[in-house]
């Protein structure tokens, strides 16, 4: 049986465009089921108005209401019960699918997701993961970007399990070093000293989980590749996330400006043209899909409220793979293995103990 992905289809800024096309071309290109869960009058309405759609496996599941981008998330998400959110989270919940993903309301999805899946057991609070191209031509994984404002050291400790962990299975086969990646503690200095008392706390923890933890690492190496899990609080993590998104917006604008100022520099560009293309494909949020909130006991993911189909097409490929590679069992087996390794540091008599007996 092929996976079946769960996608909110009125999430979106364009709503239910690009959700239905991204199911089409996700449907055609992977081997997934994609139910579209959304108004049904006006999902066949536009699902009809493509010829292809009756041969591939794309259904449509009712919900009767919407969340819009601009509702509070808490509010909406204790109201709307029947909203594509709700109703997709819950055939998940059931087993009738295997992942849900949505371009909707960040907010209240994180907080429908968390209602209604809930966490895994260990996991104190589920992580927004988000992934960064870099100079190396790999990616890197920062979280968490949004879900948790307020965090503890235990929280951040958690995170890096959970981000090495997705790194490890996503990315296997894809760079050399995935097997064993190296997971760093986002802060304003590599000296183990610097930053605030949350860094210096986790930091204590995390040099003695059973990770490749390399230290402090600033910003400049979410971008650099020296660091493939970069772990911080989501106050932290949504600042540079945005600023990220700004920053290659800007850069293609100026890039554009500056590269039809003269005749030159447009010949220029016609022959280097393959290289402009593969500098804003490597830019492209959409190649990247949605970002996984990890530490659910399901799967889902959120993707950016401007995503196109593209964007949709590859959170369906990526929530696809997540299932295929039953990430959530290996979180759910380092987490218990991280809260061991911790516990028996605590406690170095156990350790003298079982050294002693074995």
């Amino acid at each position: 049986m092929p996976i079946t992905i769960a996608v909110d289809a009125m999430g979106s800024d364009k709503a239910p465009f690009p959700e239905i096309e991204g199911a089409l071309q996700a449907a055609r290109h992977f081997d997934v089921r994609v139910l579209l869960v959304g108004k049904q009058d006006l999902l066949r309405e536009h699902l009809g108005a493509h010829a292809s759609a009756g041969r591939f496996p794309v259904e449509i599941i009712h919900a009767s209401e919407a969340i819009t981008m601009h509702e509070k998330a808490a509010q909406a998400v204790r109201t709307k019960r029947n909203s594509s959110m709700h109703v997709a989270l819950r055939l998940v919940r059931e087993g009738k699918a295997d992942a849900f993903v949505t371009a909707g309301n960040t907010g209240a999805a994180m907080a429908a997701a968390k209602m209604v899946l809930g966490a895994l057991p260990g996991v104190d609070r589920p992580a927004l993961a988000a992934v960064f191209p870099t100079e190396k031509r790999t990616a890197s994984i920062l979280l968490d970007v949004g879900a948790n404002v307020d965090c503890k050291p235990q929280n951040l400790q958690q995170f890096a399990v959970m981000g090495e962990v997705y790194f490890r299975t996503i990315f296997a086969g894809k760079f050399p070093h995935a097997r064993n990646p190296r997971v760093g503690l986002l802060s304003i200095g590599e000296e183990e000293t610097k930053g605030n008392e949350l860094t210096r706390e986790s930091h204590k923890l995390l040099k003695h989980l059973p990770l490749n933890f390399i230290g402090n690492v600033e910003g400049r190496d979410l971008f650099n590749g020296n660091a493939d899990v970069l772990v911080c609080d989501g106050f932290v993590g949504n600042v540079a996330l945005k600023i990220s998104e700004g920053l290659v917006k800007t850069v293609r604008e100026m890039l554009k400006e500056s590269l039809q100022q003269t005749i030159a520099r447009q010949v220029g560009f016609l022959l280097s043209r393959q290289a402009f293309v593969d500098f804003k494909k490597r830019l492209d949020y959409s190649e990247y899909g949605g970002a996984p909130l990890l530490g659910l006991k399901g799967v889902a993911f959120i993707g950016h409220g401007s995503s196109n189909a593209n964007a949709i097409k590859n959170a369906i490929r990526v929530a696809a793979e997540y299932v295929e590679h039953n990430v959530n069992s290996s979180i759910s087996r380092e987490i218990a293995i991280a809260s061991e390794k911790l516990a028996s540091h605590h406690h170095p008599a156990s350790e003298v103990t079982d050294d002693a007996r074995a």
